[in-house]
């Protein structure tokens, strides 16, 4: 541990508060330890179709794309999120690949290009990428039967994984009555019988990239859940709250801006400023005082720690009032509850 983290840890504990990462017994901080006078919903199971466009190089012997810049694997990265989504819901999100697909070949983007391994590899050693960059959404639906395994009940959502520009979006949302989820909603897809999302993860980065990903899925899905909810009554708003925006009266702060955040991705500020995020470990009690916060409370900047603390405040308890789950979670993993 460095000399600058002992210090303020120990000053932590001087004043009788003990630092969460200071606590830890295995992969994840205690923060979040769970009321026992609460009722936890039954835990749930959906199942993915993971894609991987991760196309042969036959001009650098035959190793793969990602193998060839040394990018991450992706089985690891699944797991990785999928554990750290179960921890994060407290037991309620589970999650299980049904199906790994490898493509040796890059995605349609929605003009009609198609990288080759010639023009990728160029596009790389110039940092001039194509543009449009999106791919054909569609085309992928097609590709895959995504609206059919949907229909049969095989799977509950899909993940891209792909390299640096391969034109996915965080995360999109398909099928009937579909709505922004960080994304337009992808026309073209109503005759599923039900809502899904496809979520587009880059193997160049890390977990922490994919629960912004995540994170962006749940601020658009629980923005439509209290969309019709003015002032204190809309929890989600109110949960989001953080100084900069609202000085002195910070709650948990959103995907991009932890409590005392002063411009987007601002994990690491050592600023303190009073927060209630404490509040929401005891939800639906919501009483309690603020306490001084800062970024050695959800990792000292690090984006998968920031995120798991910040998912790891949802409530997720069973109960409703005005007709909104106590599980928020409910919400963000499927898109037809809302």
């Amino acid at each position: 541990m460095d000399a600058f983290l002992r210090k303020v840890m120990e000053s932590l504990l001087g004043s009788g508060r003990e630092h969460p990462l200071a606590r830890r017994g295995g992969e994840f901080p205690d923060y979040g330890i769970q009321n026992v006078a609460v009722e936890l919903p039954k835990p749930i199971t959906r199942k993915v179709l993971m894609i991987t466009h991760n196309p042969i190089l036959r001009s650098q012997g035959g190793r793969t794309l990602k193998e060839h810049f040394r990018w991450n694997e992706p089985d690891a990265l699944a797991q990785g999120y999928i554990d750290d989504v179960r921890w994060c819901s407290y037991g309620y999100a589970n999650y299980e690949i049904v199906e790994r697909l490898v493509v040796d070949g890059y995605p349609l983007k929605r003009d009609g290009f198609r990288y080759t391994e010639a023009s990728y590899l160029e596009a790389w050693r110039q940092r001039k990428f194509h543009d449009p960059d999106g791919v054909d959404y569609l085309e992928l639906v097609r590709e895959f039967k995504m609206i059919e395994q949907v229909n049969s009940g095989a799977i509950d959502e899909v993940w891209l994984f792909g390299h640096p520009y391969g034109g996915y979006w965080e995360s999109i949302m398909c099928g009937p009555g579909a709505f922004w989820c960080n994304a337009p909603p992808l026309t073209g897809t109503e005759q599923a019988k039900r809502r899904f999302v496809i979520m587009g993860f880059n193997f160049e980065r890390g977990v922490g990239e994919m629960l912004e990903d995540l994170g962006h899925r749940s601020e658009s899905i629980l923005y439509k859940v209290f969309e019709q909810t003015r002032g204190d009554a809309n929890l989600f708003e109110r949960f989001t709250r953080y100084d900069k925006t609202h000085p002195g009266r910070a709650e948990c702060g959103n995907v991009h801006f932890a409590p005392n955040s002063l411009k987007d991705y601002d994990w690491g500020n050592t600023r303190s400023v009073p927060s209630r995020c404490d509040t929401w470990y005891n939800f639906p009690d919501l009483r309690g005082e603020p306490r001084m916060v800062a970024c050695y409370d959800w990792g000292n900047g690090d984006i998968r720690e920031h995120h798991r603390w910040w998912f790891r405040h949802f409530p997720h308890i069973v109960g409703t009032a005005d007709g909104v789950s106590w599980n928020w979670w409910e919400y963000v993993i499927d898109p037809n509850r809302v």
